[in-house]
């Protein structure tokens, strides 16, 4: 059976496409945020909760009050005919319903003997307050009830009594009104309180994140502050405690980094200084003793005397080669005349050197007064960083401008190598050079920095204008 592809998102149901919008509003939210949502929602489910209470008491109430009302009607009814026997009808019917007006919850229409209305119903008018809606919910089942009139052993008419709990159900609303009021007003009050709380519990976090920020910048001298909260205090004494064990580490890679450089920079003043003192004056017997030959060779008969003033001819071809190797040898493994030149004369000389190998490119180097040494690893990490990124900007960036600066500022050493070439690729990939010139920048606590221009690349760096580095003589 061939495998079959989930459904596009569009015909996935709506429950469950409801379900994945849920957790997408929800993640990514403020922690205070999330509290504050789940308050309210509490919130509104007890008043939910109280609302329905509310309603079923208030049912329950006025049913009672009406049923209250009703069963007084009878014997009021009884009570008026028998003190009133020897009045006249018409009388009797006003009578009647005066008595009535006074009534609550329940409306009294007096009918003659004919079922005919004898006086208007005895219900007082009024504004109704409470919404049709609460009046539907709150209202009982509708009630109606006969009362004979009988005066003197006859019947004079009926008194048609019917419920009206409106009066009941207008002080209901107003109490929930009040009510209702009242819990919004302390839930509003209850949410500054707890939005103002969050965010002073949980300011410790802001906290945290930005040291984390920190840290991740390999800034590990950042210390966060112990708040009041035992959980939070905890989590910011680990905190406190991986910084200072990261700055530690890093110290400590840092000087190894160092000494691995420093040992690195000894074998190779010690090679270059065998290849100058041994390999340098074999070169030169090589070419003494060609020239030797050659010489002895002119006093030959010919076809020997030809062949032997070409061969030392080719052997003094090869030994000038292999001088040129061994000069560009030597100058890669100790440049010439650092430590022993003012640095900024060996900047100028190398800048010079590139700009004369490059002429179709136009090569400045503009450097400020430096001081003619900062010390043996800086003055060489500074000359191999000049030299990179000279290479790489004239090898890979296709400019027709390269600039070159070089200044101490407030005792840090400043260099910006800038082009106007092709610039920065959306794949670039850190090569060996970079990565070489970053470990030397880093490991005496400098820091460097590939951003892109308009148009071009500029390659800077920053280094303590010193031979020490952080934390050196804290080991």
């Amino acid at each position: 059976m061939r495998p079959t592809s989930p459904p596009p998102a569009s015909e996935l149901p709506s429950d469950a496409a409801s379900r994945r919008r849920l957790p997408a509003l929800w993640s990514g939210r403020p922690m205070r945020a999330r509290l504050m949502v789940v308050v309210v929602l509490i919130n509104l489910m007890a008043a939910a909760i109280s609302g329905a209470v509310i309603i079923h008491k208030a049912r329950t109430a006025t049913e009672v009050e009406t049923a209250a009302s009703m069963a007084v009607v009878e014997p009021l009814v009884a009570e008026t005919l028998q003190a009133l026997q020897d009045a006249p009808l018409p009388g009797l019917f006003r009578t009647l319903a005066v008595r009535f007006q006074g009534l609550r919850h329940v409306r009294v229409t007096l009918l003659n003997a004919t079922n005919q209305p004898a006086e208007a119903g005895t219900r007082r008018d009024g504004t109704r307050r409470a919404p049709q809606w609460f009046a539907h919910l709150v209202a009982p089942p509708a009630q109606r009830h006969e009362v004979p009139l009988v005066l003197r052993g006859a019947r004079i008419g009926t008194a048609l009594v019917t419920a009206e709990p409106s009066d009941e159900i207008d002080e209901v609303w107003g109490y929930a009104v009040a009510l209702g009021l009242t819990g919004l007003s302390l839930s509003l009050a209850m949410l500054a309180i707890l939005h103002a709380a969050f965010g002073r519990i949980l300011s410790p976090l802001a906290q945290l994140a930005a040291g984390l920020t920190r840290l991740e910048q390999q800034d590990y001298a950042v210390r966060v502050g112990r708040p009041d909260t035992r959980e939070l205090a905890v989590i910011a004494a680990g905190f406190n405690r991986l910084a200072e064990v990261l700055g530690a580490a890093r110290a400590a890679n840092l000087r190894l980094t160092r000494r691995l450089l420093t040992a690195e920079e000894d074998e190779r003043r010690r090679t270059a200084l065998e290849l100058h003192d041994e390999f340098g004056p074999c070169l030169f017997a090589l070419e003494a003793n060609s020239s030797s030959i050659a010489r002895i060779a002119a006093t030959l008969e010919e076809p020997a005397r030809a062949r032997l003033i070409q061969r030392t001819d080719d052997i003094a071809a090869i030994v000038k080669r292999v001088q040129t190797i061994n000069r560009a040898l030597l100058n890669r493994l100790r440049p010439a005349g650092l430590g022993q030149v003012p640095l900024g004369r060996c900047l100028e000389l190398l800048v010079r050197e590139s700009a004369q190998h490059h002429p179709e490119i136009r090569v400045e180097g503009r450097f400020a007064p430096l001081r003619s040494g900062y010390g043996d690893l800086v003055d060489l990490t500074l000359y191999r960083c000049v030299q990179e990124g000279l290479t790489n900007a004239l090898r890979h960036a296709g400019p027709t401008r390269v600039t070159v600066e070089v200044a101490e500022q407030d005792g840090t050493l400043r260099l910006a190598v800038e082009d106007d070439g092709r610039g920065l690729g959306p794949d670039r990939d850190e090569g060996r050079g970079l990565a070489g010139m970053r470990e030397r920048v880093e490991a005496l606590g400098g820091h460097l920095a590939l951003m892109p221009r308009d148009p071009g690349t500029a390659l800077r760096i920053a280094l303590p204008a010193g031979s020490e580095i952080p934390g050196e003589d804290a080991a």
